[in-house]
């Protein structure tokens, strides 16, 4: 291995380190996911101590630009999303305006009874029947989030397993059935990992996720589906701008931007 010795000076070894890690991903010699050199290689590789080489690993860790995992190595980080939210959108352009690919894989196309909260966010009977839908979502081919929905069986019967693996339920409605989606509702929360949730989403089990809930809604404020969507945190987070005396035409709505960057009733 050819040594790389680092120039003593005013500026820290451990800074030094840092920035040329840093560099080597930024141009592209190591990629998200990846895994770095071993802290014994970079020691040989640079010439430095250990301690210069934990404290270099443990300032990018901070600024998350790698992930340091117990008894396997350090990491790149996952890039972190951003997109916007005080536009509806679909899943495919919040990943295509983040400059990322979309992609899905259905794991579950099923029937089952409505529970109270599904009933009532769907305007329908508890019991009546509801189409479920569980779906991986993947961005440059990596997992980002899981989706749970229930749409009714008049919307869900409409979906098939094909299209979704390559359409959100949006466009397949619009585009295919004339059934526009006019509005959503959010709710933003805090989640853990189930054991399926994670071994999908490749994290440990009761990791935190940052859960999305929405209720989609075609014209006449009819509900057309309700749906959980669990985000990796290391890879989605929310930013919300708002000003102090409402919009710049003297209107009272004080909201700027909401966006999440790639962190009433209850729903399940």
């Amino acid at each position: 291995m050819e040594v790389e010795y680092l120039t003593p000076g005013p500026i820290p070894l451990y800074y030094q380190l840092k920035q040329n890690v840093r560099a080597e991903i930024e141009r592209g010699v190591y990629h998200a996911g990846d895994r770095l050199p071993s802290e014994t290689e970079m020691i040989q590789r640079y010439g430095v101590s250990r301690i210069t080489v934990r404290q270099a690993l443990s300032e990018l860790e901070s600024e998350g630009v790698v992930v340091r995992k117990h008894g396997k190595g350090t990491f790149v980080a996952e890039c972190n999303i951003e997109h916007e939210l005080v536009r509806l959108t679909d899943f495919v352009e919040d990943m295509e305006l983040a400059g990322l690919a979309p992609s899905s894989q259905v794991r579950g196309v099923k029937r089952e009874a409505s529970n109270s909260v599904i009933a009532t966010a769907l305007h329908m009977a508890v019991g009546e029947e509801v189409m479920r839908i569980d779906r991986l979502r993947l961005a440059d081919s990596r997992p980002i989030a899981w989706d749970t929905t229930w749409l009714p069986l008049r919307f869900g019967l409409l979906l098939s397993e094909t299209e979704l693996a390559h359409e959100t339920i949006y466009h397949i409605l619009e585009t295919r059935y004339g059934i526009p989606i006019e509005m959503g509702v959010f709710h933003i929360s805090a989640s853990t990992a189930t054991a399926e949730q994670a071994h999908h989403l490749n994290v440990p089990t009761s990791t935190g996720l940052l859960l999305i809930q929405r209720v989609s809604y075609t014209s006449g404020n009819v509900p057309v589906y309700i749906q959980n969507r669990y985000y990796r945190t290391d890879r989605v987070s929310y930013r919300v701008t708002l000003r102090r005396h409402g919009d710049k035409n003297g209107g009272t709505n004080a909201l700027e931007e909401l966006r999440p960057v790639f962190n009433e009733t209850p729903f399940p």
